[in-house]
């Protein structure tokens, strides 16, 4: 986030004296940024957002950006001026919004007020209003097509159809709408759609009806707007006044063939309600293993040894006491403030338990790193072991004689990855307070289903199912997959606790710890981000891992307090056995089974 930071000014109209300095210290879109200034609220709190425009530059009148252009194509320095108009300029439905990435990751270029040839006095824009300004400047990602880009700016018309971009400083020198607009960076152009020409045909055909005194339903219009990648059935049937969704639905087929097939292989026939009634039955489960009130209690005693971790400035997650006063949480925590093995000196991490009351009911306690000591991830591991000291602080009590100790360790209880079932994740999901999330693992076969079923309801905007799959693929869904590189490693499942919730413990239904959440695969629709499949990794695997690198390191101390709390468990003493003669431990292959009911032993 530091590298991140970079600041503009804005101002609420041309003639304002007063002009607001804004320090964006996060990607994000630049009318998030704007929000994050109370001048707003009062200036602007009567005008909706798709009627806000956004100016950039001083120059009087040159060129507008959408409410969701990206922060980091923003210069350093550059000023913006903030209007609303009385009507929608800029339409918010079905536009997809992609997390904000860095300045390469965009071609940004400018599109002309004026249209080009043939276009001059046909209607390009949702509203007139931006016709004032010289450019409409859009982004793209790159490898996004011209099409797609003016589509999800939301600024022009639904249906501009077929069309091409003529370069201004080269009318003749033609870009086709199916182009990606990596060639198109800080370039200008005029939009230029086909003339407009009726054949001999369909004026025979006009005459024909009108000598008959009958009218004649003529499809082709419907067919023509469902030619355009990206427009939703709904909206061709509403533009063309037609019921024949049939027709409309072939012609989109036609369009996308690979699409169509992933489509049927994930929806055959009633597959969709096959899962509905499989997640209506999973659900029941769910209710009736954590509706059991000694379950319900033990979960909320663990609950206990989850915090909060803030690392300042940084990142905000979740993490738990293993034994003493050292805790677990995920490594990309603290990305960019390690050095080798250590936290970087400087970087603030502090640690509250008992971060459930809300206001001003706050009880919690938190405490800071004894010293810098980290095990740091490796390959796709991603995890990291912090040392606290020993002894915390009461909020909001200086004076206080009670001495406040970390919670009890969840080492003890660590226990096999499920291939199915019931789980619970317990967290602080955005940094907030305490939470406790019921689910279900969705076994390893079952993951690609489980995405499809998620983006079922999108299944009649091609363009939203084949942006959201793209993203998907960028993030690395495929790994977790079966025959991915992670799709024997992970425990899958379905959670509200994605943002702030990495290094969250996850429990099987007996209460046995079994993974650390780590991640999920998300998209963003505005001001709303939905997440597909979130997973975890095995804790035994952790294990494993961090009892090899105290043996590398030689930490005789650390090794044999590890080992002397391991004890009791048959899990963690299979890792002992085996490290130095065995080459893997097996999640599944330990002396209690995930089905198990037996309680883990304790010393």
């Amino acid at each position: 986030m530091g590298e991140h930071l970079h600041r503009f000014t804005m101002k609420f109209s041309p003639t304002d004296s007063n002009e607001f300095a804004i320090a964006c210290d996060r990607p994000r879109t630049v009318l998030e940024a704007i929000k994050s200034t109370e001048n707003y609220s009062k200036k602007m709190r009567k005008c909706a957002d798709e009627n806000i425009v956004i100016q950039l530059g001083k120059e009087d009148k040159a060129s507008i950006v959408a409410t969701h252009f990206p922060c980091t194509c923003i210069r350093e320095g550059e000023s913006l001026i903030i209007s609303c108009e009385p009507e929608i300029v800029e339409a918010a439905k079905d536009q997809l919004y992609n997390p904000i990435q860095s300045r390469d990751k965009y071609s940004v270029f400018y599109i002309d007020r004026e249209g080009g040839l043939y276009t001059k006095q046909k209607k390009l824009f949702r509203n007139t209003a931006v016709k004032q300004f010289k450019y409409l400047v859009v982004y793209g990602e790159k490898g996004m097509t011209v099409k797609e880009a003016l589509i999800r700016d939301g600024r022009f018309i639904d249906d501009l159809g077929v069309f091409e971009l003529s370069d201004n400083d080269n009318p003749s020198c033609l870009t086709e709408y199916t182009q990606k607009v990596d060639i198109l960076d800080q370039k200008e152009f005029k939009i230029r759609l086909p003339r407009s020409k009726r054949t001999s045909d369909e004026k025979q055909q006009e005459n024909s009806g009108a000598s008959n005194g009958s009218y004649k339903c003529d499809r082709t219009p419907v067919l023509d707007v469902v030619k355009q990648k990206g427009i939703s059935v709904q909206t061709a049937v509403a533009k063309a006044d037609s019921n024949n969704t049939a027709e409309i639905y072939e012609k989109l087929r036609q369009q996308f063939p690979a699409l169509k097939e992933w489509m049927e292989k994930r929806f055959p026939e009633k597959s969709y309600q096959t899962a509905l009634n499989l997640k209506k039955e999973n659900f029941g489960k769910i209710q009736h293993s954590f509706s059991e009130v000694h379950r319900v209690r033990k979960l909320l005693k663990l609950g206990d040894s989850v915090c909060k971790v803030v690392v300042e400035d940084v990142s905000e997650g979740t993490g738990f006491v293993l034994f003493d006063n050292f805790i677990l949480t995920n490594a990309h925590l603290f990305k960019g403030c390690v050095e080798g093995q250590k936290l970087m000196e400087g970087t603030e991490v502090s640690v509250f338990f008992n971060y459930e009351d809300p206001m001003p009911y706050t009880n919690y306690s938190y405490f800071q790193l004894a010293d810098s000591y980290i095990c740091y991830s490796e390959g796709e591991l991603d995890y990291a072991v912090l040392e606290l000291k020993p002894e915390g602080q009461k909020f909001n009590q200086p004076a206080q004689t009670k001495q406040i100790k970390v919670p009890p360790g969840l080492l003890k209880i660590f226990g096999p990855m499920p291939p199915n079932g019931e789980a619970c994740l317990i967290g602080h999901p955005a940094g907030g307070l305490k939470k406790m999330d019921p689910t279900c693992i969705i076994e390893k076969e079952k993951r690609e289903q489980a995405v499809s079923d998620h983006l079922h309801p999108h299944k009649d905007s091609l363009f939203i199912v084949h942006s959201i799959s793209h993203l998907l693929k960028k993030q690395g869904i495929d790994n977790i997959m079966m025959g991915g590189s992670r799709a024997e490693n992970v425990a899958t499942y379905n959670t509200f606790m994605y943002h702030g919730s990495s290094g969250s413990p996850v429990f099987d239904a007996h209460a046995r710890v079994f993974g650390l959440h780590t991640a999920g695969y998300t998209y963003g629709f505005p001001n709303h981000t939905e997440s597909v499949i979130e997973f975890a990794q095995p804790l035994l695997t952790i294990f494993k891992h961090f009892v090899s690198k105290l043996k590398e390191t030689r930490d005789e101390k650390l090794l044999k307090r590890v080992e002397k709390e391991a004890k009791g468990n048959p899990h963690l003493k299979r890792v002992f056995s085996c490290m130095g003669t065995c080459t893997d431990v097996p999640a599944d292959s330990d002396e209690l089974s995930a089905d198990s009911d037996e309680p883990m032993q304790t010393e």
